[in-house]
């Protein structure tokens, strides 16, 4: 009954955001209003994804988990009631909040979900950065002094960063994206982010946004300095090369680069996420063809085991699979 499954993004209003994703991805957006993220794979409370094709056209993701969770998650379901992972795309045009999120062994106890995450930089400004683990040597009480003084920005290791870049950001690793970046964001099915300062400014609403001080200080490794890029590189094939970006226990994530006009199969037992980076991926299964152009993704259940990939174009893509 399932095949390759695409979703209506679903557009957020963010102080930081801006119109990027129309300019780069077409996307519909609202008019007039800064759009920070495009959720495009969503099983969130009152945020479930909608799909956009074939005969299950209409229907969101949550039914798909209330009704076919075995055929759509194969051998990686687990214990789980929600799609286990939550996809983006981030359209930065200014500072995100210094952040954090609750590692998995206390995140329950206040109340919050855990999230493990990674970053692909689509695009970037010369002077775009990212703001990723403390500096060498800083303290929590120094820290905490920084948070009454305003400073604690002071304490982050900040990173310029270019198009094609990565970051792996564990559950723990205090965190912010800088001005003028696109990011295809991959994490846990988790929405709970803990505010250690934002820069002073006010939200949608005008006031102040809330921060979240005790819950961060008790979120954050305060032993994680100056994290670094994820440094790999693609396997030498003049038709398909391969980069491994992420290979945790939540998932692996690869970046694929496909020569115009290959064919080539995926088989798995577990769900796999296409994200297209650059050119266009025709992706069949029976009767069902979907052709996918750069920011768009494409759900492949567990179910339908061996399915033929083409690269319409050259093209770029993350290939991400769900353990």
């Amino acid at each position: 009954m399932l095949y390759p499954l695409t979703f209506k993004p679903i557009f957020k209003e963010r102080v930081w955001g801006g119109r990027n994703l129309e300019r780069l991805y077409k996307k519909p957006l609202p008019p007039d209003v800064p759009i920070g993220e495009s959720w495009e794979i969503s099983d969130r409370p009152g945020d479930a994804s909608i799909i956009a094709n074939g005969p299950l056209a209409g229907k969101d993701l949550r039914w798909l988990m209330e009704n076919h969770a075995d055929e759509l998650l194969g051998a990686s379901r687990r214990n789980t009631k929600s799609f286990p992972l939550l996809v983006k795309i981030l359209d930065a045009q200014e500072k995100l909040s210094l952040q954090v999120h609750p590692p998995v062994e206390i995140a329950a106890s206040m109340g919050g979900e855990p999230k493990t995450e990674m970053w692909y930089v689509a695009e970037a400004t010369p002077e775009a950065d990212l703001f990723v683990g403390l500096k060498k040597g800083v303290t929590r009480p120094e820290f905490e002094q920084k948070i009454k003084e305003g400073t604690v920005a002071e304490c982050f290791h900040r990173i310029p960063v270019k198009k094609d870049d990565v970051m792996f950001l564990p559950s723990g690793r205090v965190h912010a994206l800088g001005a003028g970046s696109v990011i295809f964001e991959i994490q846990q099915n988790s929405d709970t982010t803990y505010r250690v300062f934002d820069w002073n400014r006010t939200g949608l609403d005008g006031r102040p946004r809330e921060l979240h001080i005790e819950q961060s200080l008790k979120s954050i490794n305060f032993e994680d300095f100056e994290p670094r890029l994820i440094t790999s590189i693609y396997s030498r094939s003049p038709t398909f090369s391969v980069r491994v970006l992420v290979d945790d226990p939540l998932f692996r994530i690869d970046a694929c680069k496909v020569k115009r006009g290959q064919r080539f199969y995926i088989r798995s037992e577990g769900a796999q996420i296409l994200g297209i980076l650059h050119g266009r991926l025709e992706v069949g299964f029976g009767e069902i063809k979907v052709l996918a152009g750069a920011g768009q993704f494409v759900v492949l259940p567990a179910c339908l085991g061996r399915v033929s990939l083409t690269a319409d174009t050259q093209v770029e893509f993350l290939h991400v699979q769900n353990r």
